[in-house]
């Protein structure tokens, strides 16, 4: 799922490879957090974190 969301994050929110890598690094055990660690740094706006958040709860609910 992680793939998809990097897919997601570049195609429908114009988030970069580098802002992604660098929030990646900052993930330890838990990739689920790569949101929010986005919004903490300041590389996407919260915005931007709703809509990352419903596409997680479709593809969640899609994948049940």
């Amino acid at each position: 799922m992680t793939e998809k969301l990097i897919q997601f994050l570049q195609q429908d929110l114009g988030v970069s490879i580098d802002q992604i890598e660098l929030a990646l690094r900052h993930i330890q055990e838990t990739p689920d957090q790569l949101p929010m660690i986005l919004w903490q740094y300041g590389l996407i706006n919260l915005g931007q974190l709703d809509k990352i958040f419903d596409w997680l709860e479709t593809v969640i609910s899609i994948s049940n």
